[in-house]
């Protein structure tokens, strides 16, 4: 009767101690989904997260909601529908937001309302019904700004300036000064190596070895370092601001510079890049020219002349070949392979 009795409290409390112990972990587990999710990603995205989730606030506040803290407690998301997502998206279009920007946001929001549920906070159907919202297509897009009165709030372009290989070269081109060798050393790197602005900016003067003719830099957005080879244009201005003595002797390898051109300390901003790009545009007739533009004219050459997309993904730092496979598409020649006989 002992070992009856022993077995049957074994089957019936060990279930019951599992449920609790289960229920008590998935609690834990549900108040950290979001800060373990974002302690794996870059600081970069998770500003962009912060910016799209606060344009979500907002959104949530202006029709007489009252959100909590969207981008770290799963518990503001209780109640959450397919339906108040879905306006999200149409109140941007009628605030002006460029359709890159509400794509964008879109994302995020699916990405939130995701761990959302697995926090218990949203119900599973409501959040299938939420994956279902469509993003905009770019064909979509360019029609929905033909038929909208506002449009293009925000930073971003809709479309990158575009750039000849004489005006490329007018901006490699910069007086032999201090603030000129800084420059052409930027339009170098941005336009010989397709650098992004915030890669451009954390730049040190290790990052550089002048023996192998090699840049090695951190590339925030895919989380890995990388190892380029300085050729050309580039490797000549690489060396003349290193020659000239400009560069630092440590840390980064920027200084910044006053409205007259003289040099100020060490250390620049993605603001002020930004803003000196812009006048140097301007100087050679691009208006609005931003340190994009210039990295979307390296995609593009490097697309027309052939290069493979595994090649184009791996150089340009993207994490999928959906990006490089645009620019490869872009810079085919529509009419190749066409043969109309003998007509010239």
């Amino acid at each position: 009767m002992t070992d009856n009795h022993e077995s049957n409290q074994l089957t019936v409390t060990h279930p019951d101690a599992m449920a609790l112990a289960g229920r008590i972990a998935n609690h834990h587990a549900a108040r950290s989904v979001f800060a373990d999710y974002q302690s794996r990603k870059s600081i970069n995205t998770i500003l962009r997260h912060t910016n799209d989730l606060d344009a979500f606030t907002v959104y949530l506040t202006d029709v007489g909601l009252k959100p909590g803290d969207m981008m770290h407690d799963p518990e503001a998301w209780r109640g959450m529908t397919w339906g108040i997502v879905a306006a999200f998206v149409q109140w941007q279009l009628a605030q002006g937001y460029a359709v890159t920007s509400i794509n964008g946001r879109l994302s995020t929001v699916k990405i939130y309302a995701g761990m959302a549920t697995q926090a218990g906070t949203i119900d599973p159907m409501e959040f299938a019904m939420i994956q279902q919202i469509k993003s905009y297509k770019h064909s979509e897009a360019l029609r929905l700004d033909e038929s909208r009165l506002l449009t293009r709030q925000g930073t971003k372009k809709a479309e990158a300036v575009k750039i000849t290989k004489a005006q490329a070269e007018a901006l490699r081109s910069q007086p032999d000064t201090p603030q000129g060798r800084r420059d052409a050393l930027m339009i170098g790197l941005l336009i010989g190596l397709g650098l992004r602005v915030g890669e451009l900016v954390g730049l040190t003067v290790d990052c550089f070895d002048l023996k192998s003719n090699t840049l090695t830099f951190y590339r925030q957005k895919v989380d890995k370092f990388q190892t380029h080879r300085l050729t050309n244009g580039t490797l000549k201005a690489v060396k003349a601001y290193f020659d000239s003595g400009d560069a630092p002797a440590v840390g980064s390898i920027w200084r910044g510079s006053r409205k007259g051109g003289s040099m100020t300390g060490q250390g620049i901003s993605e603001r002020a890049v930004n803003k000196r790009i812009g006048i140097l545009g301007a100087a050679v007739g691009l208006d609005n020219l931003s340190p994009h533009d210039l990295r979307h004219y390296w995609a593009t050459q490097a697309a027309r002349n052939g290069t493979p997309m595994d090649r184009l993904q791996d150089a340009g730092g993207w994490s999928s070949l959906a990006m490089p496979a645009r620019y490869i598409e872009a810079g085919k020649i529509a009419n190749d392979g066409v043969n109309l006989g003998d007509e010239s």
